[in-house]
């Protein structure tokens, strides 16, 4: 029986354009109705080198339900590639052309041969939200732009993390990895961001291996270049965000590459010596504030729950309540993920809860006793309950109404840093 939901936190499959705007230089093609194409773009929240607003469309009506909308979808890749200077052209699919039986795949190949390449991702919102879609628009590059590659570029590594947009420290977070990455004397490639874009994408199968900092978003990515590129593939499940994590992460990541061993100790020790320094100027401030409860919840996706988790828990020595998936993650990958929550020091554990209505969570968050003001880290959809439950709130994960993020990044030890300062600029208000 239908429901309704309060307070999503996703989009539709399509809304994966985003994934394309990201790569520098790519645009993508849609195939669908005007309304889903401008209610998506609305809710972007970025233009760039192309804003969402001029985003090539079939805008297929009720003509083209009866009649078939190929002959218009074959015209609009047509006319995209004759007046869109774009290096990449992904055509996106809608609900109505897969409903209806538009041979979406069949017109896309009509333009092999096209001056700039031409590919099709499968993003109806009946298959899923827009982390499904994201993994479409990149299986679609793995299926229409890479074949396998003799030629190894040593040391070169493919990084795979945050669905563009849809974090709001996505790049940030992005950079900030390929500095780690880089600093281990390896290779970081990345396709997303300013300066990437195609010729990046064409390096993918020369790299050593593929990198995935993610729960679950992209596993099935990494496991088909294993499949059909030959490229193997780190899994590192928990978004690094500070001292702790971040040191793991460059064991484990060192480990895999092959990275001499006291080359990676001595980076980091040096990392965490500058990381405790300030820790160490600010102590009094931690131990002493009496305005936060030790206690707190995260609402976000996957991603950034279990990041930012393992960070208050690991780093900052706070309690987990419960903690709310927001991404209407795969029951495939349910199971494995608690796992990771209880990997936290002490023994202690924290309880995921996946719910993707709103309302539900809130209703969790006003019943638990959080013994004091409760830390609470969500969306803007949270400000209300933390005002109701007198809790301290910080917005971190989308929608995120109230804070223009532009390079800002939680990752790394400077990314824990950052949070920190966050939450702390927080607790200070009460100090007035």
């Amino acid at each position: 029986m239908a429901k309704i939901l309060d307070k999503q936190r996703y989009r539709c499959a399509m809304a994966a354009m985003q994934s394309v705007q990201a790569i520098d230089r790519a645009i993508p093609v849609l195939h669908s109705g005007p309304g889903c194409a401008q209610k998506l773009a609305n809710s972007s929240g970025s233009s760039g080198y192309f804003s969402p607003n001029i985003f090539p469309c079939t805008s297929i009506n009720e003509k083209d339900v009866v009649f078939g909308g190929v002959n218009k979808l074959r015209t609009t890749i047509e006319n995209a590639l004759k007046v869109i200077d774009a290096d990449l052209y992904v055509v996106m699919t809608g609900c109505i052309p897969e409903i209806v039986g538009d041979n979406t795949e069949e017109i896309v190949e009509e333009f092999a041969d096209a001056e700039k390449p031409v590919i099709y991702a499968s993003t109806a919102g009946f298959k899923g939200n827009n982390y499904k879609g994201h993994e479409q628009v990149v299986d679609a590059i793995i299926e229409g732009l890479l074949e396998k590659s003799d030629e190894k570029t040593d040391g070169l590594v493919n990084i795979w993390a945050d669905v563009p947009y849809q974090n709001e420290f996505w790049l940030g977070n992005l950079r900030e990895l390929e500095k780690l990455v880089a600093e281990l004397g390896l290779i970081p490639n990345t396709i997303f961001g300013y300066g990437r874009g195609i010729e990046n994408i064409y390096k993918i199968p020369k790299a050593q291996f593929n990198l995935l900092v993610s729960p679950w978003v992209g596993l099935k990515n990494v496991k088909k270049m294993e499949k059909k590129l030959g490229i193997p593939y780190l899994h590192y499940p928990t978004l690094p965000i500070g001292a702790f994590e971040t040191s793991k992460f460059l064991r484990t990541v060192g480990e895999f590459a092959g990275v001499d061993k006291n080359k990676v100790e001595r980076l980091i020790e040096e990392k965490e010596k500058y990381y405790y320094y300030y820790i160490e100027r600010f102590a009094d401030l931690f131990l002493e504030t009496r305005v936060m409860s030790k206690q707190f919840s995260v609402v976000s996706d996957a991603q950034y729950a279990l990041g930012i988790t393992k960070f208050l828990v690991n780093d900052v020595g706070l309690f987990p309540a419960r903690q709310f998936i927001v991404d209407d993650t795969p029951r495939e990958f349910r199971k494995s993920i608690k796992e990771y929550f209880e990997e936290l020091n002490y023994g202690i554990k924290a309880e995921a809860v996946f719910e993707t209505d709103g309302y539900k969570i809130h209703e969790e968050i006003k019943k638990h006793d959080y013994t004091g003001y409760p830390l609470i880290l969500g969306s803007y959809w949270e400000k209300a309950v933390a005002e109701e439950t007198n809790g301290h709130f910080l917005s971190v994960s989308w929608p995120c109404n109230e804070r223009l993020i532009m390079n800002s990044f939680y990752v790394g030890y400077d990314g824990g840093l950052k949070l920190i300062e966050d939450i702390y600029s927080v607790a200070k208000t009460r100090f007035n």
